[in-house]
């Protein structure tokens, strides 16, 4: 019997201890993480991930998504500072509507990190952590011209169409111009044509990254333009709107494999790594948010520990009212014999939910 109380006497001190080192852990404080939709798996990884992050460092978090909704977001993030948070981390739906509730952070004395998505027309933003966002443009375009080269060799010129993010989010401006960068030339040389004559991200921007209204649009595009003639490839800045873009192509006839046209995207959605595998996205760009993530909740540690974190970017990024210091981290292209070695064997996916 003796031995027994013994026993149940440890087994209570060793609950207590962590409970109370539970308690004490969450004694670091409230973070405030803004995510803007779910209806991207990206998104979801993201915000998983920081809970992983911070939760692992002994915060406890407030992960809230606002399903492309503005005024809800804006809701969610003065929720979060009614509720005290020491930081908040928003990846904002559009980053010029949070002035008013950035400055209630400030004066709230919160830390503001920008999160993927620049926060703009305000100057009470302390950080962003992004990737390198005119680089995934780079690698887009870069993608497109060898997937033209590869599978239509004696076209010339390759017919081409164009389509960008939401023009309210600054990423999509960094991705189109970084495509560019690469495809401007290919265009006044007479490698590319544009068909529709459709360019600039006022003509080929698209709300919300929506693949609906992508894939109406391609649906425009073709009835328009390729009645008699065939397109050779597609820049997509986005997984979404390619499945879109892919569908409207499937709709008139195009088959995945060789006569597919080249279709790009972003995120490493596994709809798309899948279509990859099945012969009809040709590439996609990982940014690998695991590491987002980690960067981004070390950075704040750094801060609310009193000291400067590491920054790499600190003229890129002007919000409009003040260059915001920036992490930034590299992207990386992904064709279908990459999937294995950039998405498998660094865990991200597992070989069953790429095959399946």
């Amino acid at each position: 019997m003796i031995n027994r109380r013994h026993f149940i006497a440890s087994v209570a001190g060793v609950a207590a201890a962590v409970a109370a080192g539970k308690s004490f852990a969450a004694d670091k404080g409230l973070i405030g993480i803004s995510m803007p939709t779910k209806s991207s798996t990206r998104w979801i990884s993201d915000g998983e991930s920081m809970v992983k992050e911070f939760t692992g460092m002994g915060y406890t978090t407030d992960l809230q998504y606002a399903e492309d909704d503005i005024p809800n977001q804006l809701a969610q993030i003065e929720n979060m500072v009614t509720k005290g948070a020491k930081v908040l981390i928003i990846a904002a739906i559009d980053g010029s509507t949070m002035g008013d509730i950035l400055k209630k952070a400030h004066d709230a004395g919160a830390k503001v990190f920008s999160y993927d998505c620049l926060i703009t027309k305000t100057p009470n933003v302390d950080y962003y952590t992004t990737f390198d966002n005119f680089g995934v443009g780079v690698l887009q375009a870069n993608s497109l011209v060898a997937g033209l080269k590869e599978r239509f060799p004696s076209v010339k010129p390759w017919n081409v169409e164009l389509f960008g993010g939401s023009p309210d989010d600054t990423n999509a401006g960094y991705f189109y111009n970084g495509a560019m960068s690469v495809l401007d030339p290919m265009i006044k040389d007479g490698s590319i044509k544009i068909v529709s004559g459709q360019m600039g991200m006022d003509k080929v921007g698209t709300l919300r990254w929506d693949g609906a209204v992508a894939q109406a649009r391609m649906d425009n595009l073709l009835s328009a333009n390729y009645t008699d003639k065939k397109v050779n490839g597609v820049l997509s800045p986005y997984d979404g709107l390619s499945r879109g873009i892919i569908s409207s192509l499937k709709g008139v006839g195009y088959k995945p494999g060789a006569e597919m046209p080249i279709v790009t995207g972003q995120d490493a959605e596994i709809a798309s790594v899948k279509g990859m595998n099945a012969g009809e996205q040709y590439s996609t760009v990982f940014k690998d948010t695991r590491e987002l993530a980690k960067v981004t909740a070390k950075m704040v540690d750094i801060v609310l520990s009193g000291k400067e974190p590491e920054i790499n970017d600190t003229k890129t990024y002007n919000n409009g009212v003040k260059v915001v210091p920036s992490y930034l981290l590299t992207p990386h292209s992904v064709g279908k014999g990459d999937i294995k070695a950039a998405l498998v064997d660094s865990g991200y996916y597992t070989q069953a939910k790429v095959d399946n």
